[in-house]
C-alpha cells in the first residue's frame, strides 16, 4: 500500500504573488517562514506525489454545467494560465504529473456519490495552484503534481460533511489502490477569510479566521464539520472563505490527529487572510 507521507494546508491568495511586497516586513516574514517550513518538511517526507487540493476560480468549467471536483491527468501542468500572469506576475511553471496516479484516484472517487470529472487536458490554474507551486518551490522538490480542483462557488456544491467524506475516500485510495511504497503528500489550498468581489472585499475576519485555527489545532473534527459550517464560512467572507472546504478534504484523508498552525497574518493589502497549519503524521488517528 502506499503512505500518506506529508498533509499540510495553505492560504492561496494571489497577493503571495503579485503584491507581496504591499504587506508589512514582519507579515511577510512570517508568511515566507512558514512556507519554508513546509518546504523543508515536504523534503524531508519523501513525498513522491503530491496532490493539491485547491477550488476552480470557475475557469475550467461552465456554470451550468459544474462538477464537484476535477481531477488533473496530464503527464505535465503547466501555469499559470495566460489569462491570470499578469496578475499574479510569476513565471510559467511545468510541473510533472502523475497520469496514473491521477487515473486510480478519478476512477475510485467515482463512488463517492459526487459529480468527479478527470481532465486528460492541462487545467487553467490561476492562484489555487499556481502560488503553492510558487511558494513551496515545488520544483525544487522533485514532486510529481495530481491536481483536484473543486467548486466551492457554483450552488449546489459539497459541502463541509461531503467534502470531509471525499477525503476519507481519497485517503482509503491512496492506502489501498496505489503502488506499494509509494510516498503520497496532500496539500488543501485556498483561504482563509475574504470576499472576491463582493461589498467586504477589502475585509478580512480576524475573529474568524483565529477562531478557525484554534478550532483545527484542538483536532476535534466533529466539532470542526458541527460549527465550521458552509455558512459559517460564507458569514466570513462570501465567495471566499468557504476555499477552506479543501482543507476538510485533507483532514477527512488522514483522520484526527494534532495540527500545528504555522502562522496567521491579517493584511488587508493581500484581500485576505493568510496562514498555514499542518499534521504530524506519526502519530495514530484519533480512534485508529
Amino acid at each position: 500500500m502506499a503512505e500518506i507521507s506529508f498533509a499540510a494546508c495553505a492560504s492561496h491568495a494571489p497577493g503571495l504573488a503579485g503584491w507581496f511586497d504591499k504587506a508589512p516586513e514582519d507579515d511577510r516574514r512570517q508568511v515566507s517562514a512558514a512556507y519554508q517550513r513546509l518546504h523543508d518538511e515536504l523534503v524531508e517526507s519523501r513525498t513522491e506525489v503530491l496532490v493539491i487540493i485547491g477550488n476552480d476560480h470557475v475557469a475550467n468549467a461552465r456554470v451550468y454545467d459544474y462538477p464537484d471536483f476535477t481531477v488533473g491527468l496530464a503527464a505535465e501542468h503547466v501555469g499559470p494560465d495566460q489569462w491570470f500572469q499578469p496578475w499574479l506576475r510569476l513565471d510559467e511553471y511545468r510541473m510533472p504529473g502523475d497520469p496514473e496516479v491521477a487515473g486510480a484516484l478519478a476512477d475510485g472517487l467515482a463512488d463517492t456519490g459526487l459529480t468527479v470529472r478527470a481532465a486528460a487536458s492541462n487545467l487553467r490554474f490561476d492562484d489555487n495552484v499556481s502560488v503553492p507551486v510558487s511558494m513551496l518551490r515545488l520544483a525544487e522538490t522533485g514532486v510529481r503534481l495530481v491536481p483536484i480542483l473543486q467548486n466551492c462557488t457554483v450552488p449546489p456544491l459539497p459541502k463541509e460533511r461531503a467534502c470531509y467524506g471525499f477525503g476519507r475516500r481519497l485517503g482509503e485510495l491512496v492506502r489501498d489502490r496505489l503502488p506499494a511504497g509509494l510516498r503520497v503528500g496532500l496539500l488543501g489550498s485556498g483561504g482563509l477569510s475574504h470576499e472576491p468581489g463582493g461589498p467586504r472585499y477589502l475585509e478580512i475576519d480576524e475573529k474568524f479566521d483565529r477562531w478557525w485555527l484554534d478550532l483545527l489545532a484542538d483536532g476535534d473534527h466533529e466539532r470542526v464539520l458541527s460549527e465550521a459550517t458552509f455558512e459559517r464560512m460564507e458569514a466570513a467572507g462570501a465567495g471566499g472563505t468557504a476555499e477552506l472546504l479543501s482543507w476538510q478534504v485533507v483532514m477527512g484523508a488522514i483522520g484526527e490527529r494534532p495540527c500545528t498552525p504555522l502562522c496567521y497574518v491579517c493584511v488587508p493589502q493581500w484581500r485576505c487572510g493568510v496562514g498555514a497549519v499542518r499534521w504530524e503524521l506519526d502519530s495514530t488517528p484519533v480512534g485508529g
